[in-house]
């Protein structure tokens, strides 16, 4: 599951799903410090791999980082 980079605290399939939509990085419900989707993730998406398989286990796949990455 999802974890904060900082303070290593799971995060909710609410908070991710979220965090998935958001161009501009989601905060830490519990540190507050920024989240971003990996670029390891990021590509993942560009490459269109979303269908209902992949939302119900979008939560597995998700990487975070502490700074914005931009993709390759």
């Amino acid at each position: 599951m999802v974890r904060c980079t900082n303070c290593n605290h799971k995060w909710s399939f609410k908070e991710v799903m979220a965090l998935g939509f958001s161009k501009e990085g989601k905060n830490c419900s519990h540190c507050h410090e920024k989240q971003y989707l990996s670029a390891k993730t990021q590509n993942i998406f560009t490459l269109g791999y979303i269908s209902l398989l992949f939302v119900l286990i979008f939560p597995f796949f998700i990487k975070l980082s502490d700074k914005k990455e931009n993709l390759l």
